[in-house]
């Protein structure tokens, strides 16, 4: 670790009641912690000044280059309470080197993984308080990202870059609790195309979502379904989760990345999978194998899965001027692969692929 961290408590920190009022009903992005972690990059100086201070406001001058390019990257993560009482994150390391790749595409210097989990692990060991107690699901979430500070007009690369780290405690991402969702098909907007930013985790990325989910929920949907910006008919991702499909005969296929989000989650399912005999291919998956896989039964299950929403099971998929009906329930392998993720993030089973990392 390479970070000299400088640690100034907050004045005016949360009361314990108030503290224990939120966490008996967090929701999900709703409440902040006591504190904030920031570090800043010139050129010159490379990461400098790296301090843990009371959560609040920026002051950002009116040319702030993210606010004109969106240069920036983020990353989500979350920190489980066990039944020790200790505190572990999931994979870091691998947020970390997303978080590298993001940097790079992006045009954003690298914070090397060792100093990205030093930093997360210097914020939750600050506000370990804030980390919901073991035997339910509720979990602390975690958002670093990295900003162009410098304020200046033009296009080219900020020569100031701010790296920080929020968290929130989180309690279920969908409100109404483990169901299948109903997708909506955009066929007018796509996600990401060959060479563009799909495979970063970048504001922009989801920026260009909305407008579909919006198309989605005015449908009632919960979700957006996006194709390949190339052909149009090949299934990606949803606006914010990867997708998995169940065969008959226990193969499960998930869409190739390259354009799509490297998702921690997704990585480690298909190590789940494979653990537990079932054949994962990474491939192009068209919209019509979905749509005639789920109508002639040879699909017997679908859920997609992200840090938030951890797995969710789908349920119906519309576009205009139709819809294909899958399963009403949580389909076993779905269920299965879901309670094996959470009890490994928990502390509940085993952690046979060395996972989760300890803070407290």
């Amino acid at each position: 670790m390479t970070l000299d961290i400088s640690i100034v408590p907050s004045a005016n920190p949360r009361t314990a009641a108030q503290v224990a009022e939120i966490l008996a009903d967090p929701g999900f992005g709703t409440y902040f912690t006591d504190h904030m972690f920031t570090v800043e990059w010139t050129p010159e100086k490379g990461w400098h000044d790296a301090r843990i201070t009371a959560y609040g406001p920026l002051t950002l001058d009116p040319a702030t280059a993210v606010l004109h390019y969106a240069q920036e990257t983020f990353e989500g993560m979350k920190a489980y309470r066990h039944e020790d009482g200790s505190v572990w994150t999931f994979r870091p390391d691998q947020n970390a080197e997303r978080m590298k790749r993001s940097s790079h595409r992006l045009a954003l210097p690298v914070l090397e993984p060792e100093d990205f989990v030093q930093a997360v692990d210097a914020l939750v060991a600050v506000d370990q308080r804030w980390v919901p107690e073991a035997g339910s699901e509720k979990s602390l979430y975690i958002r670093p990202f990295m900003i162009a500070t410098e304020a200046f007009l033009g296009v080219r690369p900020s020569q100031h870059v701010t790296f920080m780290v929020i968290a929130s405690p989180a309690g279920a991402y969908f409100k109404g609790g483990i169901k299948p969702l109903t997708l909506w098909l955009t066929e007018e907007y796509t996600r990401a195309g060959r060479g563009g930013m799909g495979a970063a985790k970048t504001g922009g990325n989801y920026a260009s979502s909305l407008v579909a989910q919006q198309e989605a929920t005015a449908q009632g949907c919960d979700q957006v379904v996006f194709l390949d910006g190339a052909e149009g008919k090949y299934v990606e991702e949803l606006g914010g989760m990867n997708m998995y499909f169940v065969f008959a005969d226990g193969r499960i296929v998930t869409p190739a990345t390259g354009t799509i989000l490297e998702g921690i989650t997704r990585s480690a399912i298909i190590e789940l999978a494979h653990q537990s005999g079932h054949k994962v291919e990474e491939r192009l998956f068209s919209i019509d194998e979905w749509r005639e896989g789920v109508a002639s039964g040879e699909i017997t299950e679908v859920f997609a899965c992200g840090t938030a929403a951890v797995v969710t099971p789908v349920g119906t998929l519309k576009w205009e001027g139709g819809e294909v009906q899958g399963s009403t329930e949580t389909g076993p392998l779905t269920q299965q692969i879901r309670q094996s993720l959470i009890d490994i993030q928990y502390g509940r089973s085993a952690d046979e692929f060395h996972w989760m990392h300890r803070v407290l």
